[in-house]
């Protein structure tokens, strides 16, 4: 009987889409032959097709849910290896019924989901052939809360201090159209404005050559300027009317934007690219020998 090492189980969960104990069983019933174990797990109905290794599930839809009291909200993105399975009504009653869940139960991380979800991801998986993940989820709590939807892809909520519903939907809008990477310009780090200049220079070298150090440091100030205005939410002209910034529009409204997040399906996740070619050349290679 091979090991049952921590490496071959997270092979046969990638393979099928399977949880971790699920695959450990299976593992020691098949005497650790991953191969044998899927075929058990096949014939068994817990999986319909064997999924291979690289199979990412990078696509999905992003749900938000805001509470009755407009107090709590809850956004979360749910990834399918397809965006076709991403459209169907199974997938969708999974990612309602789970965000519903996320909501009642108040929880602020995806971990215990993922472990209370795990039998109905295991059914869908079983019914669809297709690999459905949990992957992150955040709770917001507010005086007030506005949540956008950009179709299944782009999710925003926004708090805020004062205002209403709908201002704080409103700037979400905005945010999902933007995608600002700070609130305030006091947030941007030393780190990313030292990159940025630094950037300028590169690009500036020859408009700079020669002139003198005072000018070239107000030219970097300016571009600092307009870059801590295209990086902050609050800085950045409002999209529906550039003359007034989003900071400007919350404050006329007796408001203050304390936070947003901003969900963007498959952010982060490495998808593999397929080359067609080389697969077919590796087979005909194999062929031959």
């Amino acid at each position: 009987m091979a090991e049952i090492t921590a490496a071959l189980v997270k092979e046969l969960r990638e393979r099928t889409g399977e949880g971790m104990m699920d695959c450990k069983k299976a593992l020691t019933k098949a005497g650790g032959d991953i191969e044998k174990a899927i075929d058990d797990m096949r014939a068994s109905g817990a999986i319909k097709a064997a999924k291979k290794a690289g199979n990412v599930a990078a696509e999905g839809a992003i749900a938000v849910k805001v509470a009755a009291d407009n107090k709590s909200a809850v956004i979360m993105e749910v990834n399918s290896q397809t965006d076709f399975l991403a459209l169907q009504d199974d997938f969708k009653t999974f990612v309602a019924e789970s965000i519903d869940e996320a909501l009642a139960d108040k929880l602020s991380d995806a971990t215990p989901l993922i472990a209370s979800r795990e039998e109905a991801r295991v059914a869908l998986v079983a019914k669809v052939g297709e690999n459905v993940n949990i992957r992150r989820l955040s709770r917001i709590e507010a005086d007030v809360l506005g949540g956008y939807l950009h179709g299944n892809k782009i999710g925003v909520v926004v708090a805020l201090k004062g205002g209403d519903t709908e201002l704080a939907r409103e700037i979400a809008m905005h945010v999902a159209a933007t995608n600002p990477e700070f609130l305030l310009p006091s947030q941007v780090s030393e780190d990313a404005i030292a990159r940025e200049k630094g950037v300028f220079l590169t690009l500036n070298e020859e408009k700079i050559k020669g002139k003198p150090a005072e000018i070239v440091e107000k030219m970097v100030a300016g571009r600092i300027q307009k870059f801590l205005a295209e990086a902050s939410l609050v800085e950045q002209p409002f999209v529906k009317n550039p003359e007034v910034t989003v900071g400007a529009l919350a404050k006329k409204a007796g408001a203050e934007i304390v936070s947003f997040v901003y969900y963007k399906v498959g952010d982060g996740i490495e998808k593999p690219v397929d080359n067609f070619a080389e697969e077919v050349a590796a087979q005909v290679a194999a062929s031959k020998q």
